[in-house]
């Protein structure tokens, strides 16, 4: 009984260290935007060359995240987790020097770029072969909400922070975290051959279905970010908030994606099509309202929380679908995915800002959710989704 009940101890906190470690990769990507203005004017740059560290950072993961995965799937997953989140550690404390300039702050944005995109793709698998089969969707739905969690508290955080105690300071506090993590893992995960976990393969591999999980994701990804780069153009502009207010509207969008990771994680392994697809038509009428009826107040605000509790399912139910129909491995499959959702976010950005001079603030609103139909059409197509719908929960006879 002890021994169950100290090896039940031992997966709860390395479940609890990778949620944490998910939390200070997310932080660390996101960080300069709320940082922008402090950081362009103590480095003496423009404020696009600071994006260009969000932008960047988000293409370095979605270029390098399979090859990274493929390069590295024999090796233990105890060191790389420690090698990867010792470089997240070391990375934040050397943006945090006060010598740093731009070129080496950049290179230490890459590096932790490069951690991250291997962390995504290794995370999944090690978190969920802990435990039980039945237990994958609510794993999946913990480790996604300590990554949202980086929306709700870990920017706002840092960028109050960086507002009293100068932009370095949450980046040097990063670090702490992402030691505390590595020290947990190093210690308490066990020392197996990658391809020997319960998690290392597809509980129901089919290609098919996975491509057809790859399409959903950047399909939907490109189309919430369409619009959402310019949210707060659009609630200046056209719902008519002050600068001052829209911060507080954005936090309770990030409320409502932490909202929706955590209602919907316990449903993943009953409702396996449902948590998908649902959410993905709820995005889609989030990006349409705010189009046509965003000029109210309170129709904006409702609409931005019904977008946030959407696409934060919409992600963690991706990665639970990609875990159950991996045609090989299922840290190259989750490398796939995170290439697709990266590489939306970035396409997202480029047609929003494309069609941006042409249709105005609305009308990216409105191309996101013309492309996230588009993800539905994909995912519920008698051709294509059949195989979605006629999914069964983990563990039981599929005909």
């Amino acid at each position: 009984m002890g021994s169950a009940g100290s090896a039940a101890w031992r997966r709860g906190a390395v479940l609890a260290a990778l949620m944490l470690a998910a939390f200070t990769f997310n932080t660390a990507e996101n960080l300069p935007v709320g940082l922008l203005p402090l950081m362009a004017d103590d480095l003496g740059v423009s404020p696009t060359a600071v994006g260009a560290l969000v932008t960047g950072y988000g293409l370095t993961v979605a270029v390098v995240s399979l090859p990274v995965a493929h390069g590295t799937r024999s090796v233990p997953r105890r060191y790389l987790l420690a090698v990867l989140l010792g470089v997240l550690a070391v990375a934040s404390w050397v943006s945090a020097l006060g010598t740093v300039s731009y070129g080496p702050l950049l290179a230490a944005r890459v590096a932790t770029a490069l951690a991250q995109a291997l962390f995504w793709a290794v995370m999944g698998p090690v978190a969920v072969g802990l435990f039980g089969p039945r237990r994958r969707g609510r794993v999946i739905g913990l480790l996604s909400m300590g990554g949202s969690l980086a929306t709700v508290l870990g920017v706002p955080a840092g960028t109050w922070l960086g507002g009293h105690g100068g932009w370095r300071a949450p980046f040097a506090v990063l670090g702490v975290p992402a030691s505390v993590s590595l020290v947990v893992i190093a210690v308490l995960l066990p020392t197996s051959r990658p391809q020997e976990s319960p998690a290392a393969y597809g509980a129901a591999p089919d290609r098919r279905r996975f491509l057809v999980v790859l399409a959903t994701t950047a399909l939907s990804v490109t189309g919430a970010f369409a619009g959402f780069t310019y949210v707060a153009p659009f609630l200046e502009q056209v719902s008519g908030f002050g600068a001052g207010t829209v911060s507080a509207v954005l936090f309770a969008f990030g409320a409502a994606v932490l909202a929706g990771v955590t209602a919907t994680g316990p449903l993943l392994d009953r409702f396996p099509r449902a948590t998908l697809a649902v959410p993905v038509a709820a995005q889609a009428a989030a990006l349409i309202g705010l189009s046509a009826g965003g000029a109210d107040q309170v129709t904006a605000v409702a609409l931005l929380m019904l977008l946030g509790a959407s696409v934060g399912p919409v992600s963690m139910a991706t990665q639970s679908q990609v875990l159950r129909v991996a045609p090989r491995r299922t840290e190259t499959a989750l490398a796939a995915n995170s290439a697709a959702f990266n590489a939306g976010v970035a396409a997202g950005a480029l047609v929003g800002g494309g069609l941006l001079p042409v249709v105005g603030v609305r009308g990216t609103f409105l191309a996101g959710g013309l492309l996230t139909l588009g993800a539905l059409v994909v995912l519920t197509s008698p051709r294509r989704g059949v195989a979605l719908a006629t999914e069964r929960p983990v563990g039981t006879t599929e005909a």
